[in-house]
């Protein structure tokens, strides 16, 4: 199942975070560490939500989280099945949750969606990437279409910040309650 969050409404930010602590509370006997894979380029506007997402994650979660994906070091097309590889091999105990930018209906610009299952990065943009983490969020920063690349290429920047700044405080409010509720701390 996917949930949608209107980003646009009040209390979206603990949407996020509830939708999230179910997520992760699904897996609770599989996993030993957090690992975030923030995907997508500084290069293109509207696919930057996850290096975004990921740079402020780096800097405001405990240490023993893994993030994966900024905007100084991007996980994007050209290496995210080597980045992946070595996820799986530095952290083969991981829960992997993965963020990325998507393009969706008009009445859901400004969404964010979370769910069990893995994440298909490039599906917008006709790209063939393997899929990738036990969790998914995505930030529907434009409608999808024709010329999809150009879409993303013109996207808003105030929209793609404002999804990603909700995506982080939900993050951020989840993951306390998260760690404690699977003793994550003790099994490290």
């Amino acid at each position: 199942m996917t949930f949608y969050i209107d980003t646009k409404k009040s209390g979206s930010a603990g949407k996020i975070s509830c939708f999230l602590k179910k997520c992760i509370l699904e897996h609770s006997e599989n996993w030993k560490e957090l690992v975030f894979l923030c995907i997508g380029t500084d290069r293109l506007t509207g696919d930057c939500l996850g290096p975004y997402v990921g740079q402020q994650l780096t800097s405001r979660l405990p240490g023993k989280i893994h993030v994966y994906g900024t905007l100084s070091h991007p996980v994007h097309a050209l290496n995210l099945c080597d980045t992946s590889s070595h996820i799986c091999r530095r952290h083969p105990h991981a829960l992997v949750i993965a963020i990325d930018a998507s393009l969706g209906q008009k009445k859901h610009l400004g969404y964010v969606t979370i769910g069990n299952g893995a994440l298909y990065p490039g599906a917008a943009v006709q790209k063939e990437l393997p899929p990738v983490g036990d969790i998914h969020i995505t930030g529907i920063v434009n409608t999808a279409g024709i010329m999809e690349q150009l879409t993303l290429q013109t996207t808003r920047l105030s929209t793609v910040i404002s999804l990603a700044d909700k995506i982080t405080e939900g993050i951020l409010a989840a993951i306390p309650h998260s760690i404690q509720q699977t003793c994550f701390i003790q099994k490290l």
